[in-house]
């Protein structure tokens, strides 16, 4: 079932180094950030994989406009990432006296009680001051940090496993979880409620759950399912522009913690670039995914034509998902609605197949003979059996050798022709490729670390 991964928060004022830091620890950790096909905006979101720990990055240097006054920007900024994070890393620039724009920083995610990490960042620079003066902010963890010469990372990355739960796998439970993602206003909590309303909500309310994701959960042929609204995340009436209306922690935790999202668009506005932005979100999260076009009643010409015309141009919009199904609905005539539980169950099942691995060889053996993979000379990667060895997302490990060598489009074929063979439609799948040479490599050097240290015990 859906597993819930922790968040950390970089917040701080403008220019102290923030996004440069972000990048450097994703990259260093060669995180999955978010796909954003065609946007050009920087990455804020990175999933950083550290020991075994796992956990969202998020840049909130990236969620405002930096035209922003200060005072509006910041305490938005750090109320948000107060109340959606799991940890807190406040950064401050080393080389400048401590100022009223850190103290409101040190001082409002301090007062959230979550665990803070003061970063002084570009101590690389002529001049950076000593760490003295910036112990007058009260974080008691202050690590010495240069995004430019990766100083102080691992430090940080240490801390943040000692201050973070291991990733952990919820228990099983029956329960199919499916979240409402979208912009504002495109029609999320409407549906929320016809969809609730069709089943008559057996549990509102639900204890423990924060107060901007509205539950409810429902029985529908057999299957409990809880329904995750997203859409009470900014108060009416702050509407600004793009992603800055629009709460990325919150939504970040409801797409972690469901099984299958709805991304919903409105009709009258679609194929925008935070719409791709999530789609990528959803499908790296290995999380089933269906687009919903809304407010379908607000066309005034809906024959099939005009919908047959609509549909091409969102596929091409989210071709990097061409499993996830396209459905039109309307709340207000409730259409398509019913058909969104079928759809539910079905991709439901999809994702908790088990396929046997007498199968996924043949297919593989058969893939291989029809298009074998390309190589650089004598270095041909050899694909020699696959295994099933994860639900929810499927997942599916390939064993072989020189496999580092394998180019992405051919991996996208394999997953292609997967699809099609065992009926994927609705969900991610994942796939991992593991060389025997290093995995006997590892073994042998392993052995013979411990062989050494008995000898050093011994003497």
């Amino acid at each position: 079932m859906a597993s819930k991964l922790p968040t950390v928060a970089i917040i701080g004022r403008a220019n102290a180094g923030k996004s440069s830091l972000f990048n450097r620890f994703v990259k260093s950790r060669q995180a999955i950030v978010a796909k954003e096909a065609g946007t050009t905006r920087d990455n804020v979101l990175g999933r950083v994989t550290y020991n075994d720990h796992q956990f969202w990055l998020v840049d909130t240097a990236g969620l405002k406009d930096p035209n922003d006054e200060f005072e509006a920007s910041i305490q938005e900024q750090i109320t948000e990432a107060a109340e959606a994070a799991d940890a807190i890393l406040v950064v401050v620039d080393s080389t400048e006296y401590v100022g009223d724009e850190d103290r409101i920083v040190a001082k409002k995610a301090l007062k959230s009680k979550k665990p803070v990490i003061l970063l002084t960042n570009k101590v690389d620079l002529a001049g950076n001051l000593p760490i003295d003066e910036f112990r007058r902010l009260g974080i008691k963890d202050i690590i010495r940090t240069s995004a430019e010469h990766n100083e102080g990372i691992d430090e940080t990355l240490r801390k943040l496993t000692e201050l973070l739960p291991a990733k952990t796998e919820q228990e099983v439970d029956e329960v199919v979880r499916v979240s409402l993602i979208g912009r504002p206003n495109v029609g999320k909590s409407n549906l929320f409620n016809t969809l609730a309303g069709k089943q008559q909500a057996l549990v509102a309310n639900i204890a423990g759950t924060t107060r901007d994701i509205n539950r409810v959960q429902v029985k529908y042929k057999g299957t409990y399912i809880e329904l995750l609204d997203t859409a009470g995340v900014r108060r009416q009436g702050k509407q600004e522009v793009g992603i800055e209306k629009f709460s990325v922690l919150r939504t970040l935790q409801a797409i972690e913690e469901s099984d299958i999202c709805f991304l919903l668009m409105d009709v009258n506005e679609l194929n925008t670039q935070l719409d791709q932005r999530l789609a990528g979100i959803i499908d790296e999260a290995g999380k089933g995914l269906v687009v919903v076009v809304s407010k379908w009643d607000s066309v005034i010409d809906k024959d099939a034509f005009t919908r047959d015309a609509l549909a091409p141009s969102i596929s091409r919009t989210f071709d990097f998902v061409p499993w996830a199904p396209l459905i039109f609905t309307s709340s207000v005539t409730g259409q398509n609605v019913s058909k969104l539980f079928d759809l539910i169950l079905d991709i439901q099942g999809r994702r908790t197949q088990e396929i046997k691995t007498r199968q996924l060889n043949d297919l593989l053996q058969k893939t291989i003979a029809a298009h074998p993979p390309a190589g650089l000379k004598n270095t041909h990667p050899k694909l020699r059996y696959m295994v099933q060895t994860d639900v929810s997302p499927p997942w599916f490990v390939i064993y072989g050798s020189n496999l580092k060598f394998i180019h992405w489009s051919y991996k996208r074929h394999l997953e292609r022709v997967m699809r099609e063979k065992f009926d994927f439609i609705g969900t991610s799948i994942k796939f991992s490729f593991r060389d025997e040479k290093q995995i006997k490599a590892n073994r042998e050097k392993a052995s013979q670390a411990a062989e050494k240290a008995n000898n050093t015990e011994k003497n």
